[in-house]
């Protein structure tokens, strides 16, 4: 017996090197490149880098050379990095806002309606994110429809300014990270007994009482799991901030984009990358600790504390 569990975990071993070679190759690979590129010099001509060590991206980050050739401090970067964090953040408010509704909603649907709706939420899916994106760029423009249907109430004498604004920009991400944060919360609330709801009704609880302290406490993990998958991504968003945006609401992404692109400053690039890393590794971290510190401390009375 010792003998085949010997050989059945040689197997699993073996079975695991495709997944471990894949992700060396694809993922940490590129890692140490980017990780490289940023500590070395920018080219003088063209793209790329020049092999001689440098913190000068680094130090780019805090700082600018004026023109009488001194260094000075220049906090455009941490603005950028402030306000790609503000849209991950109001992205996951308004996500989980929305969200927490529609998943109790589907939950509490006949079993054999359930699938259908699940199939609904992620019908986005099926469809490339840059046309959708694009989509509302047409929705949100002074001629779309919003507009159109507006003015035709006469509810507005002039269009909104909607398009290239910080409104467009959390739209375009709300709308792309809206299912990653309904199906984690769908998942947890379709375990949930919602006979404890009812008796609670039946004890004199409220609906909100019934909500803080019943209901979320039991969807906690699918919240703490929408909440990671949307922060994360949006964190480093591009498409939304490029197109939506119109560049006037950058976000950190853009900014590594140009730096790569049109600016060849390869170095910078790569350390504004390594930056992004950082914190989102510093976000994970922080996610895992509040999820133990939850798990430890009890449903209901951390979420009576947070709310």
């Amino acid at each position: 017996m010792a003998r085949a569990r010997g050989k059945a975990g040689q197997g699993s071993v073996w079975a695991a090197v495709p997944g471990l070679v894949y992700l060396v190759a694809l993922v940490l690979v590129p890692l140490i490149i980017i990780v490289i590129f940023s500590f070395l010099s920018r080219a003088k001509l063209g793209v790329g880098v020049k092999w001689e060590f440098s913190t000068q991206a680094y130090a780019d980050l805090l700082f600018s050379e004026s023109l009488a050739g001194g260094r000075s401090f220049d906090p455009t970067y941490l603005q950028i990095i402030l306000n790609s964090f503000v849209f991950a953040l109001v992205t996951a408010g308004v996500t989980l806002a929305l969200s927490i509704p529609i998943a109790l909603w589907i939950a509490t649907r006949p079993a054999e309606r359930r699938t259908a709706l699940i199939f609904l939420v992620t019908i986005p899916f099926w469809t490339s994110l840059l046309i959708r994106t694009y989509a509302f760029v047409i929705i949100l423009n002074d001629n779309g429809p919003i507009n159109g249907t507006l003015g035709w109430l006469g509810l507005i004498g002039e269009p909104i300014p909607m398009l290239y604004t910080p409104f467009a920009t959390v739209t375009g991400l709300v709308y792309t990270f809206l299912p990653f944060m309904i199906l984690p919360i769908y998942a947890s609330a379709e375990r949930f007994d919602f006979r404890l709801a009812e008796a609670a009704y039946d004890l004199g609880a409220g609906k909100w009482t019934v909500l803080r302290r019943i209901v979320l406490p039991s969807i906690r993990p699918g919240v703490i799991a929408g909440m990671l998958l949307v922060f994360v991504p949006a964190l480093g968003s591009f498409l939304a901030p490029e197109l939506l945006g119109g560049g006037k609401t950058s976000m950190i992404a853009n900014v590594i984009a140009a730096q790569f692109g049109a600016s060849r400053n390869w170095p910078l690039g790569a350390a504004l990358s390594v930056l992004l890393l950082i914190i989102t590794m510093l976000v994970l971290v922080g996610f895992a600790v509040t999820a133990k510190r939850v798990s430890r401390t009890g449903g209901s009375n951390t979420w009576e504390a947070m709310l």
